[in-house]
């Protein structure tokens, strides 16, 4: 909703990979003047028009409404991904504290509400064509990540049919990547033990190539632009957001120097199974097994309604988040912390 003194944006999950992209992005935009960015741990990072607040959509005691008042969008990106052996834990966050934060925006009358659902929401789906909005969001029912992004997809379908004055947009995004976002994703997805050097380019020998691993990337500024521009569109429901091209184990190895070995579904999963029982690796088997059936996403609505596209193709961005991995890039903010400075 536009009005004389410009848009006043409230941002949930805002320290975090995407949420850091998304106050830069509002941060540049001339028709927002105010941004609340609302953490449960305030940074020491000051981007530009933002104020912080700090709250978790976990706790009961927090109240949501309050940081609401007088917004005229909220983004909701806060999410638990790990820890991925305590389900109830992340469920806790992900699925009961998003309903707060839905039953909040009603209760502020908030008009805009702008959710981070995930290509993770989808039912098991095809990789030789592109799949629209309309596939089904049952998601894989093992890995919590999914089971909790196909619970929340079900939960807006309500919520737009009992809320109709709130204007709902539905982000699925491919996976985010950016070079300031390589030691968050080290440590909630590959854990402390992958020496860093063998990311660089012929150091590592061999990629695995394991059957129905095709994977869509996007530049976690390039899913920023999205939000941006559905907070002054007059648009509703789902967006397939992802560049090109999808990426298999020849590309990965053609970026590394490295050479594409055949390997069985079955061996590659066991082996992750066994080190994270151990404990090793935070990555759930389950999360891969879903991983292994994404359809691929074909984003031509948000080209078409939003005016998206993404500047940069999936190549580029894993080649800059590899070299954020290879030295371990972060941000001054508590999700994105790490050991070497943000490169400009």
């Amino acid at each position: 909703m536009s009005n004389d003194r410009g848009k006043r944006v409230v941002v949930f999950g805002a320290t975090g990979n995407t949420g850091t992209s998304v106050l830069r992005a509002l941060g540049e935009d001339p028709d927002v003047t105010s941004v609340v960015g609302v953490a449960r741990r305030i940074p020491a990072w000051k981007p530009p028009k933002v104020t912080w607040i700090r709250a978790d959509i976990a706790e009961e005691a927090d109240d949501l409404v309050r940081p609401l008042e007088g917004a005229d969008a909220v983004i909701h990106l806060a999410w638990l991904i790990q820890p991925s052996h305590a389900p109830v834990t992340t469920w806790r966050t992900n699925v009961l504290g998003s309903i707060r934060l839905f039953e909040a925006v009603a209760a502020a009358e908030v008009p805009v509400l702008v959710y981070a659902s995930s290509v993770g929401a989808y039912a098991p789906g095809p990789q030789d064509r592109r799949v629209d909005e309309s596939w089904p969001t049952h998601g894989w029912p093992e890995a919590a990540y999914c089971r909790e992004k196909a619970y929340l997809e079900r939960v807006l379908d309500a919520y737009e049919g009992e809320h109709p004055q709130v204007r709902v947009v539905r982000m699925r995004p491919a996976f985010l990547f950016k070079e300031q976002s390589a030691a968050e994703q080290r440590r909630l997805f590959l854990g402390p033990f992958l020496p860093r050097r063998l990311v660089r380019p012929a150091l590592l020998p061999v990629v695995p190539d394991i059957h129905g691993l095709l994977l869509q990337a996007l530049h976690t500024d390039d899913a920023a632009e999205a939000y941006r521009l559905a907070i002054g569109r007059d648009v509703r429901g789902a967006f397939n957001l992802a560049a090109e091209p999808p990426l298999d184990a020849r590309v990965l190895a053609e970026m590394l120097g490295a050479r594409v070995v055949r390997t069985p579904r079955i061996a590659a999963r066991s082996a992750l199974a066994a080190a994270w029982h151990l404990r090793l690796v935070p990555a759930s088997p389950q999360l891969f097994d879903a991983a292994l059936r994404l359809p691929l996403m074909d984003a031509g609505r948000a080209r078409d309604e939003l005016g998206w596209q993404p500047r940069r193709t999936s190549e580029e961005t894993i080649e800059e988040f590899l070299h954020g991995l290879r030295h371990d890039t972060g941000m001054d903010t508590a999700p994105l912390v790490g050991h070497a400075a943000p490169s400009g």
